[in-house]
């Protein structure tokens, strides 16, 4: 199964907030699409699901026009959308059967996924009666009731303490190697990085960044180094490598304990380590830079979020 957004436009009113936005996603693959806040990821969210018609543009399924009312899809909104007054077990019950199960396989279903996720003991309990944390596992539980084969996660992990992000980790992990099509959008980025093997960041309504993530990563790392020495701040550091080593490095950057370091044209790391050396640099750490998800993002987007990202 691939699923396809295909040069997606959408406007409100005079205000164009996409501007042909493109990717693909295929079944036991997650991607995650990524962004800062209002850069257009929940307007892409909502046109997939149909409750937003694009300007112009389209989504297709294995190539045919995608209609998610025909298809079996769970999708998860980052605002909850369930009814507090009502209990857990009715509810999920209810949405299972608007899904097309039975009544008896939606009972089934239900209390599975609420024993899946540890709150079976509040299956006759009002959602309001809930912690958030619970609220959140019961709107996951029904997301998935109806055991779709897409499934859509617009910020899961909201008021999940570490514990209970676990458990939705591994329910993740379950999904994809089901062979479920799973997207899944979070500012969480150390998240995004265990679950999906593609990624689309958007910004400002545009796509900037698309593709395998490991593939990604050996792009944007090539021909960078991380370099500390014992003694020497960060600072400290700088200033070494821009008064000994102008001629074979640029200093791109830091980390909290590392100095990013890029190759000049024609410089080698075994020259560099050498020169290192000659100089009597006391080297802690040397090697290659590997980036994380939130560096990249960072350098896409320009701005470092709190917890690694955006929404």
């Amino acid at each position: 199964m691939r699923l396809e957004v295909k040069d997606i436009t959408k406007s409100f009113e005079e205000k164009e907030v996409l501007h042909g936005i493109s990717f693909s996603v295929e079944s036991g693959r997650a991607l995650g699409l990524l962004g800062r806040n209002g850069a257009g990821k929940t307007t892409t969210i909502r046109i997939l699901m149909d409750i937003f018609r694009p300007n112009s543009g389209e989504v297709l399924l294995d190539g045919k026009p995608f209609a998610p009312a025909a298809q079996a899809i769970g999708y998860l909104p980052e605002e909850r959308g369930l009814y507090p007054k009502k209990t857990v077990l009715e509810q999920m019950i209810y949405l299972g059967r608007l899904r097309g199960l039975s009544k008896k396989q939606a009972e089934e279903n239900s209390a599975r996924w609420l024993a899946r996720l540890g709150v079976e003991e509040y299956a006759k309990r009002k959602l309001e009666t809930l912690s958030k944390g619970n609220q959140q596992k019961v709107q996951l539980a029904s997301t998935l009731v109806s055991d779709p084969e897409i499934v859509v996660l617009d910020e899961p992990f909201s008021g999940l303490d570490p514990v209970n992000s676990q458990i939705l980790k591994d329910v993740i992990r379950e999904l994809i190697a089901e062979n479920k099509l799973v997207i899944f959008s979070s500012h969480q980025m150390s998240y995004v990085e265990e679950f999906c093997e593609d990624i689309a960041i958007v910004n400002f309504g545009e796509i900037v960044l698309k593709g395998d993530l490991r593939d990604i990563k050996k792009r944007y790392g090539q021909n960078r180094l991380i370099l500390s020495a014992d003694g020497y701040s960060l600072d400290q550091l700088t200033g070494f490598c821009k008064d000994h080593l102008s001629e074979l490095v640029t200093v791109d950057g830091q980390t909290r304990d590392y100095l990013i370091l890029g190759l000049k044209e024609g410089a080698s790391r075994r020259g560099l380590l050498e020169q290192l050396l000659a100089d009597g640099l006391p080297i802690e750490h040397f090697g290659t830079y590997e980036p994380s998800l939130n560096d990249i993002f960072v350098s896409c987007v320009g701005e470092e979020q709190e917890n690694g990202g955006a929404a």
